[in-house]
């Protein structure tokens, strides 16, 4: 009971006690479960791509950046 206040807003989580096969309930855990699973995926591609371009940069091509001393 304690985790499904947690999980769904006030008004969802009120009456899916009532009606455990509330459409409501569910579709709001759909869409976060579909939040979740686009938000990992886009984090797994940008670090794919930031590793790779890591992995193939020529050390050639690369600035020597020297800090400034700032007193």
């Amino acid at each position: 009971m304690l985790l499904n206040s947690v999980l769904a807003c006030t008004f969802c989580g009120f009456h899916s006690q009532e009606n455990p096969n509330d459409a409501a309930a569910w579709s709001i855990f759909f869409l976060l479960i579909v939040i979740v699973a686009v938000l990992a995926a886009v984090s797994f591609f940008l670090f794919r791509v930031i590793n790779r371009e890591r992995g193939s940069l020529d050390p050639s091509l690369c600035d020597d950046y020297v800090a400034s001393e700032s007193h």
